[in-house]
């Protein structure tokens, strides 16, 4: 399996994830266009791609959505409070698409990929996190939380690798532009994780698992500099260098690999 992140943060998020016989997109935070050609920038063959799974209706997770699916001709999945604030509220047209309910807790299939949606919390309809499987190989996507739950966190620690989010550094924030009503959002348990809170994420797994991207790092309240840097105080002597990568709004890039490889 391969996590290829072709986008990450405010401004718009997108990973695909491939196996042996498909791939599965996770959020189309980008215009159709901007994503195809991130795909192509990747290596990746849009018609390889099964369905999309959306995380939550925020725009910077769904903004391509509507017109990446009737372009594609693929089926959507995600919650039922996802799905119904999508198609009543946020659909660009009234072309018809096909789309799926999951629930939180129960396992579907997608061609051979396996899929395990589980409740995140965050000031959304009803958003998700899902866990990736392919034949003993696991991948988990954990983005827009505010805390991690010991059910998300033992789900986590039975994955290959983990896309986690590391939204902001505390100070930062405290002392950013931000208006006080966004700042408390952010910080509350259904806004972002920040940097300290992923590493005593990373703290837990310890050497369990292998690989982890942090995502969704803000531009105003992070850098990637600061990401790492708890991270590896997080990890202490289980750090490495290959272990631990920083995605960034651009990408993946074939100079700069934003990939988990199983």
């Amino acid at each position: 399996m391969r996590c290829t992140v072709l986008a990450s943060g405010s401004k718009g998020n997108c990973v695909v994830i491939a196996g042996s016989g498909g791939a599965i997109l996770i959020d189309a935070g980008l215009s159709t266009k901007e994503l195809l050609r991130r795909m192509d920038v990747a290596g990746i063959d849009p018609g390889t791609i099964d369905a999309v799974l959306v995380t939550h209706e925020h725009g910077d997770h769904i903004k391509g959505l509507d017109v990446l699916l009737r372009k594609l001709n693929r089926p959507v999945y995600a919650t039922e409070g996802t799905l119904a604030d999508f198609l009543n509220h946020r659909r660009t047209s009234d072309k018809p698409i096909v789309h799926h309910t999951c629930t939180c807790g129960e396992r579907f299939s997608i061609g051979d990929f396996l899929i395990e949606p589980f409740a995140t919390s965050h000031d959304a309809a009803e958003p998700c996190g899902y866990i990736v499987s392919e034949d003993s190989c696991r991948i988990g996507y954990c983005t827009d939380t505010g805390i991690i739950t010991p059910p998300m966190l033992e789900l986590l620690m039975n994955c290959d690798g983990i896309v986690l989010e590391s939204n902001h550094c505390p100070d930062m924030l405290a002392n950013g532009p931000y208006p006080e009503s966004l700042k408390r959002r952010i910080r509350s348990k259904r806004g972002h994780l920040s940097n300290p809170a992923a590493a005593a994420c990373l703290q837990a797994f310890g050497k369990d698992v292998p690989q982890v991207i942090l995502a969704h790092l803000s531009e105003i309240n992070n850098t990637p500099e600061k990401a790492m840097v708890t991270a590896r105080e997080g990890l202490g002597l289980f750090f490495e260098e290959s272990r631990v990568t920083v995605a960034t709004q651009c990408g993946s890039t074939p100079g700069s690999p934003q990939e988990i490889r199983l």
